[in-house]
């Protein structure tokens, strides 16, 4: 009877435990959500553009250690991809998921500029790849498009693919890019990206240990949504009022760079990827509602202005 009341109580515990932690999450999902607006108000850019954010969630992040690099990708406990020249005197810092739909605003509607800066030798860019809506919203998509860009990476092919990537991003609801062999028929979109390499390295998900690593890096980094973008360690939410236009990056650049050399390009800099949905300079978006996690953005709808 005693090791029946002691089994009992040992239940009781553990309930009592479990209920504890799901509160611990909710409480943390309630305090994300506010963090997560008041990151939507300061990124919110000039122009009236409607910016989400998308803020982390309670998924859990793997514990897979970091078994695979992808050629001159960053490790350490904040893994990274470069973009540019390595000696270029300013760098761009940016958190992303491919699923997150501020992100993809934010790359279309600043990917002229920060192409332009790159390819200029004034700016190198270094990409944090993370899993947030995998976890908010279930799925792998962002996983495997990370996967996907860090195999790109190896055929020197990471900003082509990163940027068709964010042209054919699905609606947030809609995991399409868990689907591997979407994937690699956008790879067809590369010039030169397709290959049985890259397809291998797509289908073993070779560097799901370097996203999970990042993703992980991005939970322990204080940041709370994305995309986070820093310029030369700045967050720009907090530059010029948190009304950042690409001309207004452009600007902050030269003048962070002024009296500096520009760095190195390699002559054989990035092709243009094949246009698709989102490709252009500007960007708008309607407000809608979001989940448990996220914040919309205020009811206005624009495009970005060109630098």
């Amino acid at each position: 009877m005693n090791q029946k009341n002691h089994e009992g109580r040992r239940s009781a515990r553990e309930r009592l435990q479990a209920q504890r932690a799901k509160e611990q999450a909710r409480a943390r999902r309630s305090r994300q959500v506010i963090v997560a607006g008041s990151l939507l108000a300061a990124l919110a850019m000039a122009g009236g553009v409607a910016v989400w954010v998308t803020a982390a969630g309670n998924g859990e992040s793997g514990t897979d250690n970091e078994t695979a690099r992808p050629k001159q990708a960053g490790g350490g406990d904040r893994p990274a991809v470069p973009v540019g020249a390595p000696d270029a005197p300013s760098t761009l810092t940016v958190w992303e998921d491919f699923r997150c739909p501020a992100c993809q605003q934010f790359e279309t509607g600043f990917r002229k500029v920060t192409h332009e800066l790159e390819d200029s030798g004034q700016l190198k860019s270094e990409y944090h790849l993370v899993t947030i809506i995998d976890g908010n919203m279930g799925g792998q998509g962002s996983l495997n498009a990370a996967n996907a860009a860090l195999c790109a990476q190896d055929a020197g092919k990471f900003r082509d693919f990163h940027d068709v990537l964010y042209s054919h991003q699905p609606p947030e609801s809609q995991d399409k890019f868990a689907d591997k062999q979407y994937l690699l028929r956008l790879a067809g979109k590369v010039k030169g990206l397709a290959s049985p390499a890259f397809t291998k390295c797509v289908n073993d998900g070779t560097y799901n240990g370097f996203v999970r690593k990042s993703d992980d890096a991005f939970g322990k980094s204080g940041y709370r949504g994305t995309p986070t973008v820093l310029l030369n360690g700045k967050d720009l939410a907090k530059e010029q009022s948190g009304r950042v236009t690409p001309a207004v990056l452009k600007k902050l650049v030269r003048a962070a760079n002024k009296g500096k050399k520009p760095g190195s390009v390699s002559p054989s800099a990035s092709t243009p990827a094949a246009p698709g949905r989102g490709a252009a300079a500007g960007a708008s978006a309607s407000p809608h509602a979001k989940r448990a996690g996220a914040a919309s953005a205020s009811p206005r709808t624009g495009a970005v202005p060109s630098p």
